[in-house]
């Protein structure tokens, strides 16, 4: 069991750290659209580049964040059950979607866009837009950076959800534990 604990608190280690760190390239998006913004409006210009900045930085930022949102429950589930489940019933509920339903998914990604990103290294791929930025396929790797961090951060969830069947959630720290909503 203290090699699920040590796995658990590993992926949860790293995608927080991940996930903290992208969390800063929205005030880089902010700050870019706003010059985009004021380039167009006030001096009646523009730089391409500047426009792929921003939607490549969301991008870069939602795809690396992904793993962070999943262990912090921040994705969007319909609850209306679930959150008054017992721990036991969520710890249920997650392994049977881990396995059925988000490692398939990560799985399928994975295999489609590995090639999609090669070809993109292969090529040097940059913007379609004249004038825009170069390096798309660096933008594209973060889709394999979601397949990592999504599936790692799933299989931490299957590894906790064991834990609490195994009656062992309390090698677990704190935020790693499942939060009773019930009693909010």
């Amino acid at each position: 069991m203290q090699i699920l604990v040590g796995y658990v608190r590993a992926v949860g280690a790293i995608n927080r750290w991940l996930g903290l760190a992208l969390s800063w390239l929205s005030l880089a998006v902010v700050l870019v659209c706003f010059a985009v913004v004021v380039q167009r409006y006030f001096f009646h210009t523009t730089q391409l580049w500047m426009q792929d900045l921003y939607v490549w930085l969301s991008g870069a930022m939602f795809t690396g964040v992904a793993g962070f949102a999943l262990l912090r429950d921040d994705h969007v589930r319909v609850d209306i059950f679930y959150r008054s489940w017992s721990t036991r019933g969520k710890a249920i509920a997650d392994l049977i979607g881990v396995v059925l339903f988000l490692i398939p998914y990560v799985l399928v990604v994975g295999i489609y866009a590995w090639p999609f990103v090669m070809r993109s290294w292969r090529i040097y791929e940059g913007s379609a837009n004249v004038g825009g930025m170069p390096g798309l396929f660096v933008l594209k790797s973060f889709i394999i950076v979601f397949v990592v961090v999504v599936g790692l951060q799933g299989l931490a969830m299957a590894c906790r959800s064991i834990l609490v069947l195994a009656g062992c959630e309390d090698q677990l720290p704190e935020p790693l534990r499942y939060r009773d909503e019930s009693a909010s």
